[in-house]
């Protein structure tokens, strides 16, 4: 099985707004969707990940969390973004593989 990192993007000043607006049980239906999708994945999941936020202005303002997840090939981790509650909301989901360090 190979790694990969789910990064997830969003613009930051839209995010912020929707956050801003939501009623406790808009955060709870969020919660519940992001907790769906994990029970979806299952096994899959390795490392639900957290929220992210830059360290300074020149990083990419847009990098907003990650997630670190196990799947067969490339494509099999692409299909893991269906029904991604990050994508319902608006957002985009970069995937890299994890590629083992060289020597080790």
């Amino acid at each position: 099985m190979k790694k990969f990192m789910f990064i997830y993007r969003a613009d930051m000043k839209t995010a912020a707004e929707m956050g801003a607006n939501m009623t406790p049980e808009d955060m709870e239906k969020m919660n519940q969707a992001w907790m769906a999708w994990g029970g979806k994945v299952g096994a899959a999941l390795l490392d639900f990940g957290n929220p992210t936020m830059p360290t300074e202005f020149a990083v990419d303002q847009t990098v907003g969390g990650y997630s670190i997840l196990e799947a067969e090939s490339a494509e099999a981790a692409h299909a893991l973004t269906e029904g991604h509650p990050h994508i319902a909301m608006g957002g985009s989901i970069d995937i890299y593989e994890i590629m083992p360090t060289p020597g080790m």
